[in-house]
């Protein structure tokens, strides 16, 4: 008979999701991962098969439950008909949360950055299905920016409106990147993105 799972999933996979944000899936190693999950190794290879079994549950769960809920402003004004100002407010909502987000995480948060920002500088340069994983979180990313702003400004053509959702991408995975090191001038790109879309906004609705 197998062993019965005597610890719950969801809180296991989020305490190593953030050892994996801090450290990277490269840099975080298993004595981190079983002390902050409170398993031994041989629970968590029996419950993921491997730490990358357990790295790529931590990437599932930080996309639901950290980025999409966040995302969700903009999706929504995208798909409920959202009038062109309602549509703008969404984005200029969407930057200023995440500026709030970034601005006020202690210095010494695991949560700072990006989990998959950090990837794409890192080991998603020599590992194929990481790549994969990391240019499809841009590409979710850069769908719902455009989604908002084709609502927000729906007489500009979609080229425009594809230009603009790269450079706002373009701010906010700086900031991402730069969150680390320096949190006062990331959350600046995040306000510069805002007020730049914004601008745009109260241009061209």
């Amino acid at each position: 008979m197998g062993r019965s799972q005597s610890f719950d999933t969801t809180t296991v996979v989020q305490a190593a999701r953030d050892v994996f944000w801090d450290q990277g899936l490269e840099g975080a190693s298993l004595p981190d991962l079983e002390r902050a999950t409170g398993l031994n190794r041989s629970s968590l290879y029996h419950a993921f098969g491997s730490k990358r079994g357990l790295f790529d549950a931590a990437v599932d769960d930080y996309l639901d439950a950290v980025i999409r809920p966040r995302l969700r402003v903009l999706v929504t004004a995208a798909q409920e008909g959202a009038t062109p100002p309602e549509a703008g407010a969404a984005v200029v909502t969407y930057f200023d949360g995440l500026a709030d987000a970034v601005g006020q995480l202690p210095a010494d948060s695991p949560r700072r950055g990006c989990l998959l920002v950090d990837c794409a500088t890192g080991p998603a340069g020599h590992d194929e299905a990481l790549r994969a994983v990391v240019d499809a979180y841009r590409a979710e990313l850069t769908d719902a920016l455009s989604g908002a702003l084709r609502a927000a400004t729906p007489a500009l053509a979609d080229e425009v409106v594809a230009q603009r959702a790269r450079m706002l991408l373009s701010l906010l995975l700086g900031a991402l990147a730069l969150a680390r090191v320096n949190q006062d001038e990331a959350t600046a790109m995040l306000r510069t993105a805002r007020d730049q879309a914004a601008e745009w906004v109260s241009r061209d609705a």
